[in-house]
């Protein structure tokens, strides 16, 4: 940019120059030229400035909207792990599981047992899971878009879902598993070179590194890698979208 201000300048120098050494037949053509590439290099200044500005309103509504299905991927893959133990890969299955599984609601309470220690009987307090009845899942993805959860807003590409297993403690294994989808897929037609500098975000108010992501293949974790502020960003962008 400052080298498009360093072009107007040089610009008007020239049209003030034209007064002086061209013949006044020649000045209104170049005079005329000159003023055209005033305003090329003036609308390139200006794009420069909101080029910027523009790109972060974008990112942001399109992130937000990454962001909501990742958060329902997020709580489908828990309530599969809660209630088969694992987490999966399968998005149709999880969709089904929604449909079709329910949680089971669980009370506990202690009761008091006699057991024998030799000669001796003693009571001891143990607790007992009852299971009380039943929530069907669907009741936690009301009003939420679960069909089309592993769809990337605003584009033809789904999240990249994988699930595995990482050994913590020896002979532990837990189970885990990461949505995610490219920054560059989410803000295709921006400025490349925008979208380049946001692959490079180390974090603070800004979505960390190349990807929109939850979950983690590498530790046991089921947040996204959106900071807590990005949530507050989310809300504003969703208002301004629907207006």
């Amino acid at each position: 940019m400052i080298i498009t201000v360093l072009g107007i300048a040089l610009t008007i120098f020239l049209a003030k120059g034209i007064v002086t050494f061209i013949p006044k037949k020649f000045q209104s053509i170049i005079s005329l030229v000159l003023w055209i590439l005033i305003i090329f290099l003036g609308y390139k200044v200006y794009s420069g400035i909101m080029s910027p500005i523009n790109f972060n309103k974008h990112k942001v509504v399109k992130f937000a909207k990454v962001i909501d299905n990742l958060k329902i991927i997020r709580d489908a893959e828990i309530a599969y792990k809660t209630i088969t133990g694992n987490y999966t890969a399968d998005g149709d299955a999880l969709i089904k599981l929604i449909e079709n599984e329910k949680f089971p609601i669980l009370q506990t309470r202690e009761v008091v047992v006699s057991v024998k220690k030799g000669r001796i009987t003693v009571d001891e307090e143990r607790k007992v899971v009852d299971t009380i009845g039943f929530d069907p899942v669907i009741n936690h993805f009301k009003d939420r878009d679960y069909k089309n959860m592993l769809l990337v807003p605003g584009t033809d590409a789904k999240f990249d879902l994988k699930v595995g297993f990482i050994e913590k403690i020896e002979g532990l294994k837990v189970p885990v598993f990461l949505a995610q989808v490219d920054k560059a897929i989410v803000l295709k037609g921006e400025d490349i070179s925008l979208i380049k500098q946001e692959k490079e975000q180390l974090g603070g108010d800004n979505i960390r590194g190349a990807f929109v992501s939850v979950g983690s293949l590498d530790d046991i974790v089921t947040n996204g890698n959106w900071p807590p502020s990005y949530d507050k960003a989310e809300h504003r962008a969703a208002k301004v979208n629907k207006q």
